[in-house]
């Protein structure tokens, strides 16, 4: 005979009474069994549930030693006692200044901004502190930050049930930037994506002009730069508007009369919105825009009763192909109901899911996910915020506000200072000819510094020559500027240099560059998209930062044609004129229906002739590519 013991596993903490044959106690172990199943399952929810309740978490990831935020437990504002407590006491001349420098370490590691989450350990534990400590704390934060010309601004506060005591513990998050000096404020791009009439101009708009809409277009007719534009309510240019945030987080715009100038004077962070074509016939200038403007972030604009339609999913692959994060706005929440809404954003959530996009889709309905989303937006590429608002009610409108307010750079000062380091090169995207001023040319500088009076040569022209000239004055949105460094946008007074010399895709750069040109060039693709075969002879027009221009495809290293999603090591040849042109730059091509991408990897000058047959290194540049 089996003994039952043996055959049914007893679970832990029950009896083992009745471990003996009879009916009696097999129906008694099999009760018991099912009740501690039962209960253990039971545990098991409720400890679940404890578990997703219980926020924060008891761990943050552990500082890093470079970047800009900052932790501190109650050790900023306390010393130990002789009887080996901590007690609230000012901290010593000594160890404040040692927290002064550690603040403006953070500050130039954050471009101007820093976060300080107090009540954390180094380690990423949440200690959490007293109410009264917690009052001290951010006082001598705000000291500290008055020492090094910042202000500090108290993003949010929470509680840590940490089970150490029975007094209530928090942790806060303090957002301290710089005031601003000279000009030199944070500068973030922002391109605005979207289908035709999903609300972006009217959206930016409301958030530059500080009033909402009427529900009829008119918070859209400043940012229109033609008639045509007033006439159909359809943005076909590329124009700029700025969006600025003073040292204590609030916001600065056209409100209250101020002008551009003012603007700039009064903000240490600012947001440049470029506003870009959303209709499918203005492609080629949302595409300029993308590749030329350098955007650090895209804002994705859809609205909320159409969903998906139109370019949206086309902005969305431009954006991801060359790698710019984005964000999405469902606008026009007020024109259909929750329901209508809800379906959108599930759409969008589908969308964002698959395998060709692998993000992680995070819907801000608070605050609290305003904070959360802007600094994980920047640390992890997989997340895509998604904002819910209307621009003629004002809802969730505050949200988009915090989210611009608290989003980090990309890149750190070390990374800045590296390109100042290097020889100045601008990029021209725009020329104009000013009354009293004469030619104007407007860019970005991609590296070096450049100031007034500065003399460079700018190129190439039709012959493939630089042409030498002079740095007038500079302009940085809108107001007047004496040094421009790497990353910053501006435009430049040519004095009385002939315009028709000029043209979209030069570069002005240092004249110990010695600037290389090319008419050839080889780039490793991947063919997103083809009708049918791509092959020696196709054209295309190629897109390569501020250069755009038709090339015809010269040969196709190892392979006769392309065909959609495979990859080859291709030579294109520019069929107009030589163009500047890096190493490595993202290369994005279409026609009609056809689209690719791929980076440069080598430069054919003109003045070489080559062999057809030759293949140096194309199997390694598409292997790693």
């Amino acid at each position: 005979m089996v003994d039952l013991h043996d055959s049914v596993a007893v679970s832990p903490g029950c009896s083992r009474y009745g471990q003996g044959s009879g009916s009696s106690n097999n129906a008694k172990k099999t009760s018991k069994k099912t009740r501690s199943r039962r209960g253990k399952r039971g545990r098991r929810r409720r400890n679940k549930k404890n578990r997703n309740n219980k926020t924060p978490p008891p761990f943050l990831p552990p500082e890093a030693e470079e970047g800009n935020i900052e932790y501190k437990t109650a050790e900023m504002i306390f010393i130990f006692q002789a009887a080996k407590q901590l007690k609230l006491v000012n901290p010593t001349q000594y160890r404040f200044e040692h927290l002064a420098t550690q603040l403006k370490w953070r500050l130039q590691e954050g471009r101007g901004e820093a976060v300080y989450q107090i009540g954390v350990e180094d380690n990423g534990l949440l200690v959490g502190l007293t109410e009264a400590d917690m009052k001290a704390s951010l006082k001598t934060l705000k000291r500290m930050a008055e020492k090094v010309g910042a202000d500090i601004t108290l993003l949010r506060e929470r509680e840590v049930d940490y089970d150490l005591d029975r007094n209530t513990r928090k942790i806060a998050e303090v957002l301290v930037r710089k005031v601003p000096d000279d000009q030199q404020f944070l500068d973030l791009r922002v391109a605005v994506l979207g289908n035709v009439d999903s609300g972006k101009s009217t959206l930016l708009g409301v958030l530059t002009q500080g009033e909402l809409d009427n529900g009829r277009g008119r918070a859209r007719l400043n940012l229109f730069r033609h008639l045509h534009e007033i006439q159909t309510g359809r943005t076909s240019s590329i124009s700029f508007e700025i969006l600025g945030f003073n040292s204590k987080g609030e916001v600065v715009n056209y409100s209250e009369s101020r002008t551009a100038e003012e603007i700039c004077e009064s903000s240490s962070k600012m947001i440049t919105f470029i506003d870009l074509a959303g209709h499918h016939k203005y492609l080629k200038t949302t595409i300029f825009g993308l590749t030329s403007y350098c955007p650090d972030f895209a804002m994705l604009v859809v609205s909320a009763n159409t969903g998906i339609a139109g370019t949206t999913k086309e902005h969305l692959g431009l954006a991801m192909a060359l790698k710019v994060p984005i964000f999405i706005v469902v606008s026009k929440v007020d024109l259909c109901s929750r329901g209508t809404v809800d379906r959108t954003v599930r759409q969008l959530e589908r969308v964002l899911k698959q395998p060709g996009c692998n993000k992680v889709p995070m819907l801000v309905s608070n605050p609290d996910d305003a904070v959360t989303a802007a600094q994980q937006f920047t640390q992890s590429t997989c997340i895509t915020p998604i904002f819910t608002l209307s621009s003629v009610t004002g809802e969730s409108l505050d949200l988009l506000k915090v989210f611009l307010n608290i989003l980090p750079p990309l890149s750190n000062n070390k990374e800045q200072e590296e390109l100042m380091q290097q020889l100045t090169e601008f990029q021209v995207d725009e020329i104009y000819s000013v009354p009293d001023v004469g030619t104007v040319v407007g860019g970005t500088l991609y590296s070096g510094v450049c100031r007034e009076g500065e003399r460079l040569v700018v190129g190439p022209t039709d012959e493939g020559r630089f042409l030498r000239l002079k740095v007038g004055s500079i302009q940085r949105n809108r107001s007047a500027c004496r040094v421009l460094r790497a990353g910053q946008a501006a435009t430049l007074a040519l004095g009385n240099f002939d315009r028709s010399l000029l043209r979209k895709g030069m570069v002005m750069v240092s004249p110990k560059m010695n600037p290389t040109i090319c008419c050839q060039f080889e780039a490793a693709i991947v063919l997103l998209f083809h009708a049918k075969t791509f092959r020696r002879g196709s054209q295309v027009t190629v897109h390569v930062g501020n250069v755009r221009q038709t090339a015809t495809v010269e040969c196709l290293h190892g392979k006769d044609e392309l065909r959609t999603g495979e990859r080859a090591v291709v030579r294109f040849r520019f069929i107009k004129h030589p163009e500047y042109l890096r190493l490595g730059a993202k290369l994005l091509f279409r026609e009609g229906v056809t689209k690719g991408i791929g980076h440069v990897t080598c430069l054919l000058p003109p003045s070489q002739n080559y062999d057809q047959n030759q293949d140096q290194n194309h199997d390694q540049n598409l292997q790693e590519y």
